[in-house]
């Protein structure tokens, strides 16, 4: 028993030895220990907070459930490094003048983190804009909204590109969301036809046309349409209207490109011509009388 007693006194003085110093402060193994199991059972306590919020979130879609997750976290880490820098034996109040050099960084370095965490809490408790909303913004990017934390938010264009886009750009510019009140929305295809064909069989070839490409709605007050919009200089100009879901909504783009396929390949079975600019030039005959004197 005395050599067993032994053995611990010189191990704890072996941890309690210093290893070096800051400031006044001497740094030992034993602190260094104890610090490790402070951040493992915050570590610990965070994960179960976390978990338990995520739990309430399967059940409640409101976005400040995310936000506490997010928020929860980080007071978590900001109570460790308190703990754990008194633990360690440091003067906190030491740290006072930290609390002025952040000041100024907010103010001139961190000006636009701090104002995209501000747009970030906005843009949560605001519900203007959710994850798997299309939108467009004024800076021409347009996808699916796939994430939104406190700082960015991510958009997945139809490339599957994923664009992070700072928080404040909701906040300041004009955002477009395609799908916040309505999971569907109408959309334009312009397309031409030369003078002298039949509106009515240019109507009922669009509408056939539109009815062949998967996710074209047609109930209800959501009707296709096909409208005659302009009299050009060489063409009769159309417009088909459809009503689209949010499976055609979040890839616009290939969208498009189904609806003038089908236009296309429905056109040319009716031999319907799609003109080109063109013009005619008419040159007219004149005699010219010379008059010579004399």
């Amino acid at each position: 028993m005395e050599f067993l007693r032994n053995l611990w006194k010189d191990a704890v003085a072996f941890l309690g030895d210093p290893l070096f110093s800051i400031g006044r402060t001497d740094i030992t193994l034993l602190r260094l220990a104890g610090l490790l199991l402070i951040g493992a059972v915050l570590w610990y306590f965070a994960g179960l907070v976390r978990r338990a919020i995520m739990r309430l979130a399967s059940t409640n879609t409101d976005p400040g459930v995310y936000l506490l997750s997010r928020i929860s976290g980080y007071a978590f880490w900001i109570l460790g490094a308190i703990i754990g820098l008194n633990y360690m034996g440091f003067e906190l109040s030491s740290f006072a003048f930290l609390g002025g050099a952040v000041g100024v960084g907010v103010g001139f370095g961190l000006q636009n983190i701090f104002n995209n965490f501000v747009s970030g809490i906005i843009i949560l408790f605001e519900k203007t804009l959710k994850v798997g909303d299309v939108v467009e913004l004024q800076s021409g990017v347009t996808g699916k909204v796939t994430e939104i934390n406190l700082r960015y938010t991510r958009i997945t264009t139809g490339d599957l590109m994923d664009i992070l886009v700072p928080n404040s750009e909701f906040i300041s510019g004009r955002v477009s969301n395609w799908t916040y009140g309505e999971p569907t929305r109408r959309i334009h295809i312009p397309f031409s036809v030369a003078y002298g064909t039949d509106k009515e069989l240019v109507r009922e070839t669009a509408l056939a046309a539109a009815l062949s490409v998967p996710g074209t709605l047609n109930e209800g007050e959501r009707k296709t349409e096909v409208w005659l919009v302009n009299l050009g200089d060489s063409a009769l100009e159309f417009e088909l209207v459809v009503w689209i879901g949010m499976a055609s909504l979040s890839q616009p783009s290939a969208t498009r490109n189904h609806y003038l396929w089908a236009l296309e390949t429905e056109l040319n079975k009716q031999g319907i011509e799609i003109p080109f600019p063109q013009r005619d030039l008419h040159i007219k005959n004149t005699k010219l009388t010379v008059s010579v004197e004399r």
